[in-house]
Parts: structure tokens; sequence; C-alpha cells
């Protein structure tokens, strides 16, 4: 197969939208956050990326923050009971992470490629 040239894709915009960081245009995605070996469109091969617990890390550490904030807010500001402030951030915090949790992990993939970001290796 002969190697085409792509103009440079937005690594932020290509992550955030589940596109590929080279082309911009194919799917990253195979299911809700499993990569697909190779780019549909370019046949950019996801194999070597790999973002580890990162994306998960920094969200469990914004959702947290944003559902403690909103539990003494209700609790506290609004005098809501215990039960529903618990039931209530429960919630949140299953959504927050969800809808943030898929584009994250996007943006890794396609600033990993943008910076071609490899292994530590020793000389």
């Amino acid at each position: 197969m002969a190697e085409h040239r792509y103009p440079p894709a937005d690594a932020k915009k290509a992550g955030l939208a589940g596109r590929c960081p080279r082309c911009g245009q194919g799917k990253l995605f195979d299911g809700f956050l499993k990569l697909k070996e190779a780019c549909p469109v370019c046949g950019l091969d996801y194999s070597k990326a790999d973002s580890g617990d990162g994306p998960a890390f920094f969200i469990m550490s914004i959702v947290g923050f944003v559902t403690v904030a909103a539990a003494f807010l209700l609790r506290f500001a609004f005098g809501l009971p215990a039960g529903a402030v618990l039931l209530l951030t429960f919630l949140l915090t299953i959504v927050l992470t969800a809808v943030s949790l898929r584009p994250a992990k996007g943006l890794m993939v396609a600033l990993q490629y943008r910076n071609q970001a490899a292994e530590g290796r020793r000389h």
C-alpha cells in the first residue's frame, strides 16, 4: 500500500471527537473505550497507542472534586437529607464519568501520536 500524506489533524479536536489522530476522519474507538486495531480511513495502526490509566486517573480526580463540592453544597446550602445527597452525588459521579472518560482517552491517544510518545529506553 502506497504511503499517503495527510494534512496534520488537530490532536485536541480529533482526540476529543474520538477520531484518528493522523487523518482526523477515521473512528478511534471500537465500542465505548476499546480502540480499533487501525484507522479505517488512513490505516494508522493503533496497536502502539496505550493511554494506560492516565485518563481514568484524571477523570477520577476531577469528578471526585466536583462530586464532593456538589455534596457539600446540596447538604449544607440547600439542606437536603443525607440519603438524597448520596443518591444525587452517586448519579452525578456516574454521569460525569461516562460523559468524560471516552473524550479523555481519545485526547490522550491523540497527544501521544502527535508527540511521538514511546516507551522509555535505556542507552
